[in-house]
């Protein structure tokens, strides 16, 4: 991973390639929660774990929503 970007363009790029990856990674834990639902198995640490992660990209996603950064 490289540091800090100075010029915008630079920036922009970064930040696409960070909301496209959160993006999938929401969209690959909700896969996974589905999948072990299914299985009977919403109460073991996996499960809980990844309930975790989701909350954490939903709340990424929602600020990027909030400031405009991404559609609705």
């Amino acid at each position: 991973m490289s540091g800090y970007k100075e010029d915008k363009e630079s920036r922009l790029e970064a930040f696409e390639k960070m909301l496209s990856a959160v993006k999938d990674n929401y969209q690959q834990t909700e896969q996974k929660m589905k999948k072990l639902k299914e299985e009977g198995k919403e109460k073991s640490a996996t499960y809980r774990q990844l309930m975790g992660n989701k909350l954490q990209y939903q709340n990424m996603l929602s600020m990027y929503r909030l400031y405009g950064l991404m559609e609705e």
